[in-house]
């Protein structure tokens, strides 16, 4: 189970999270929401990258306070678009996220590399594949990662329709009874069955 208990974040200039809780037990969740709504910030505080000020994230019986590692650990999260990314070539990068994860499925990834149409990327360099590859090559490894907390940002972005119909079949195959896949969009995506849905609102909002 991810339980999320009482949740606060601000940035400098802005509440994002003020006293946010959910439970949620495995399956797949959607986190909805308009644009500055949280939620890339609440994937990157799932992940570990970011730290409440208050409140707490646990995952299974593993709690997350001051410390983003413990939970970090247990967390497959990757933000295509960071520039960190650029050096690898792609089929490195994955060999190096399959040797992170006790969990991960390699005849999985080698569906997830057809059904995306990654095959001729793969010994390219991160800088070198288009947007929608470069998110493509993140989605296959999480959903092959296996982790139980699996984080997916924005997926829809920048993928041809064959992806997208892919994606939705992907993720409908990936329900395990001991895996949280967790996908932030401005709104459900079509065609996944999901078991949980969030809808993020401006702090004070009503």
């Amino acid at each position: 189970m991810l339980r999320v208990d009482k949740l606060h974040f601000s940035y400098p200039d802005r509440a994002v999270f003020s006293g946010l809780s959910f439970d949620w037990t495995p399956g797949l969740a959607c986190v909805c929401g308009d644009e500055s709504t949280g939620k890339t910030t609440l994937l990157r505080l799932l992940a570990g990258e970011l730290s409440p000020s208050e409140g707490h994230i646990s995952l299974g019986e593993r709690r997350e306070g001051s410390s983003a590692q413990a939970l970090a650990q247990q967390v497959f999260y990757a933000d295509p678009r960071s520039s960190l990314l650029d050096p690898s070539l792609a089929q490195d990068w994955l060999a190096s996220q399959a040797a992170r994860y006790p969990t991960w499925d390699a005849q999985a990834l080698a569906e997830h590399v057809q059904g995306f149409g990654l095959t001729e990327h793969l010994p390219k360099p991160f800088f070198a594949l288009s947007t929608g590859t470069r998110r493509k090559v993140c989605q296959a490894a999480a959903l092959a990662s296996g982790a139980a907390l699996t984080l997916m940002d924005d997926p829809h972005a920048g993928l041809d329709k064959p992806s997208l119909r892919y994606l939705a079949e992907a993720l409908a195959k990936t329900v395990q009874l001991s895996r949280i896949v967790v996908v932030a969009h401005y709104e459900t995506l079509p065609g996944v069955p999901w078991d949980q849905v969030l809808t993020l609102r401006p702090v004070g909002s009503v």
